[in-house]
């Protein structure tokens, strides 16, 4: 499928992946009305389109993901406490109950930071580099308060408080990364996960997403009560019976996602 603009995010698809690109290149990728409403936009079209099983966020050049917000625009609007819905993010401004795959290549600062936080997983070209800066602008990071459940907390610490960058190896280190790539080898291998998550029933696959960010928010004993009703209806579901008979029958399942 050709590429569509949506403000300033590129939308495609490829094979079962959705790709939405953000193409500010010449201003680092700075979030903008454009970026952010492109993005709404994006996301909830991968949401509703039956035809895709992934999506795949990256952004356009090799200098930056994201540089965080376009510091000129926000000085125009004069805003101080950022509105509710002002930014697009996953699982609090945007519901998507499908996986997300970050293709971080560049600088992901600030907000930068929180598109690849917000994704499911993070692939990440050895160039990456990630910060969140707002200590150094006077600005407030609410949204960083999941990193506790992903960062040890002495080393969020270090990250919220001094402002510097982590290489991409850092970050794989502590967790926030699941893979390092050359910068050649960053959509393939976002692209390769994209593809083996689309090969799996995608009800069993959407229900691991939700269970497991819910058990972010409890004990050990209400998670497994909620990871069991979360899954009650992936059980009851013709895909639970497709699986295992195509696997007696030593072909690939056809999912339905239902």
């Amino acid at each position: 499928m050709a590429q569509e603009v949506l403000g300033d995010i590129l939308y495609e698809t490829r094979g079962r992946a959705a790709i939405l690109t953000i193409n500010r290149p010449e201003a680092r990728n700075s979030i903008n009305t454009g970026m952010r409403e492109g993005l709404f936009e994006g996301f909830a079209r991968f949401e509703a389109d039956p035809n895709t099983r992934a999506a795949i966020l990256t952004a356009t050049g090799d200098k930056a993901f994201c540089a965080g917000a376009d510091l000129k625009e926000m000085s125009g609007m004069k805003l101080g406490v950022l509105p509710r819905n002002y930014l697009p993010i996953l699982g609090d401004t945007l519901e998507v109950y499908k996986p997300v795959i970050a293709a971080v290549n560049g600088a992901a600062y600030a907000g930068g930071w929180l598109f690849a936080q917000m994704c499911d997983l993070v692939v990440a070209s050895h160039n990456a580099r990630f910060a969140i800066s707002e200590a150094k602008v006077g600005r407030g990071m609410p949204w960083a308060t999941p990193l506790i459940n992903m960062i040890p907390q002495k080393i969020l610490l270090e990250i919220l408080m001094t402002g510097n960058p982590i290489t991409a190896s850092r970050a794989y280190e502590i967790g926030f990364v699941n893979h390092v790539t050359t910068q050649e080898g960053l959509m393939p291998k976002a692209l390769e996960l994209a593809e083996a998550i689309s090969d799996n029933a995608p009800l069993t696959v959407m229900a691991a997403k939700q269970m497991v960010y819910a058990a972010t928010e409890m004990g050990k004993s209400a998670a497994l009560d909620m990871g069991r009703r979360i899954f009650e209806p992936v059980y009851q579901s013709a895909d639970a019976q497709e699986g295992p008979k195509a696997f007696a029958e030593k072909r690939k399942p056809n999912w339905q996602g239902r």
